[in-house]
C-alpha cells in the first residue's frame, strides 16, 4: 500500500505532498489544494492511503483509497 501525506513545509508557508514520506511530489500555497492533489494521487495508486499531519507531523486524519 502507498502512502501520501499532506504536511505543511518548516514555516508554515507551503503544504507539501509527499511519497512515502520521502522527497516532495509537490507543493501548495493551500491545505486544501494538497489534500485534494494527494487523494487524487492515492486513488490512482490503489490500494493506497493519504496521512494529513500537523505542523508538529502528528497525524490528524487518515484517509484510504
Amino acid at each position: 500500500m502507498k502512502q501520501f501525506s499532506v504536511a505543511p513545509n518548516a514555516d508554515a508557508s507551503r503544504w507539501l505532498v509527499k511519497l512515502e514520506d520521502v522527497a516532495p511530489e509537490d507543493s501548495f500555497t493551500s491545505k486544501d489544494e494538497a489534500i485534494r492533489a494527494a487523494e487524487e494521487l492515492a486513488r490512482e495508486n490503489q490500494p493506497s492511503r493519504v496521512l494529513i499531519l500537523d505542523q508538529q507531523h502528528q497525524i490528524i486524519e487518515e484517509r484510504q483509497y
